[in-house]
């Protein structure tokens, strides 16, 4: 079982960095070509309209990678939810303990703090959630360049950390962004829900049954007036992680060999392609360290996750609550906690939902107050990581040195 759990551990692993990657690449196409001559075919791109007359859908392009490609990589994030909890790291209350209110804690900080930064600013009423989410596919990318003479633990506690905190982030997608509610329709998507989870039940394994039933429950959950990417999520939650005596392979761990490279290496950098062409000009860059709204995700992000992280990580551990990771010092948990401040895939969206009534600047603002920040996150966390990887492997090349040699020299 360990083995099984770590292989798949490093293959997520694997997976995510090569995505990681790619949604770098696809951000910085957006951002070159906003701000290129051809800066007004992006926005063409962006603005058109991809309809389906007959079931009433008329979304943008950029709606689209939001509401349908998005809803793939939270399938991808239900389905490792459910095998952490089930069979991974967080089923053993002990290892749990630490990542799970580690991620509370950098939930609640950030949030906080851009509560009190943008006090009065309009849009802030949901926009402090935008600095609470870290994004997992960037983060662990980062890791695995600049970290790969940290223990491994270190992987282990920021993904962990990373799943918890990306189901909060959906709670809180569920809680702030449901205007308005059609039971009809919320009725529909619970039946569909029903219907998968008595389909795992009977063991059907053919795809032609689940991807119906799948389609037809993110479009109720859209009609219902939920974002539908829940629709992912819960779906996810849904699938059975155990195989059965004589089964090769579980059905989660067979739809994320089959669904994450999707994810991965296609929805979340098609995402960031649409989400991340932010026009970066004179007013932006003064706007990023004047205006309360940018210095309250700034801020959130930056200082909330990384105090929220490590420092309830510090004094649960202090406490005799959680115990820390083996092989980790204080100094590397407050590393990976500011990796934890990279918040990119979900706080862009965040961003989108909690201003889409404010205005396309102040949307563009807090988009670039993201971007700026997790690079800053990312640069300052790989600085700490390096410095941290160098540490580890003087202590692994001296106990490796012959007994007494170090004496005869």
């Amino acid at each position: 079982m360990i083995t099984r759990v770590r292989s798949e551990l490093t293959r997520y692993l694997r997976t995510e960095t090569v995505g990681g990657a790619l949604l770098l690449v696809a951000a910085a196409v957006a951002l070159i070509w906003v701000n290129s001559p051809w800066g007004a075919s992006y926005q063409t791109m962006v603005d058109t309209h991809l309809d389906i007359p007959a079931l009433h859908l008329d979304l943008t392009l950029a709606d689209w990678s939001k509401d349908g490609l998005l809803a793939i990589f939270f399938f991808v994030a239900g389905l490792e939810l459910k095998r952490e909890f089930a069979v991974g790291e967080l089923r053993d209350p002990k290892r749990a303990a630490l990542p799970v209110i580690a991620a509370v804690g950098g939930v609640i900080t950030p949030a906080v703090i851009a509560l009190v930064v943008g006090h009065g600013v309009p849009g802030m009423d949901k926009g402090w959630a935008i600095p609470v989410a870290t994004d997992i596919a960037f983060a662990l990318a980062i890791l695995a360049m600049t970290g790969s003479r940290i223990p491994t633990s270190a992987r282990v506690f920021l993904l962990s950390l990373a799943v918890v905190d990306d189901l909060l982030a959906i709670v809180l997608i569920a809680v702030l962004f449901t205007a308005s509610l059609s039971l009809l329709w919320l009725a529909a998507a619970f039946a569909c829900c029903g219907v998968w989870a008595l389909a795992q039940k009977l063991r059907l394994h053919t795809p032609l049954f689940y991807i119906p039933v799948a389609l037809v429950c993110w479009y109720a959950l859209h009609e219902a007036g939920i974002h539908p990417t829940l629709a992912g999520v819960a779906l996810g939650l849904l699938t059975r992680v155990r195989k059965d005596p004589g089964e090769a392979i579980a059905p989660a761990t067979h739809l994320e060999h089959v669904v994450q490279p999707i994810s991965a290496g296609f929805c979340v950098p098609v995402f960031a392609l649409f989400a991340s062409g932010v026009p970066l000009n004179g007013a932006v860059f003064g706007s990023l360290f004047t205006d309360r709204l940018a210095l309250a995700i700034i801020l959130g992000l930056l200082l909330g996750k990384t105090i929220g992280i490590f420092g309830v990580s510090w004094v649960v551990i202090k406490l005799g609550w959680a115990k820390r990771p083996a092989g980790l010092e204080y100094r590397d948990m407050f590393a990976l906690s500011v990796l934890g401040a990279i918040g990119f895939t979900v706080s862009l969206l965040v961003a989108e939902l909690a201003l889409a009534d404010v205005g396309d600047d102040a949307i563009d603002l807090a988009k670039a107050a993201v971007l700026v920040t997790s690079m800053a996150a990312s640069l300052i966390g790989s600085a700490l990581l390096l410095r941290r990887g160098r540490v580890h492997q003087a202590r692994r090349d001296a106990d490796q040195l012959p007994q007494g040699e170090g004496s005869t020299k």
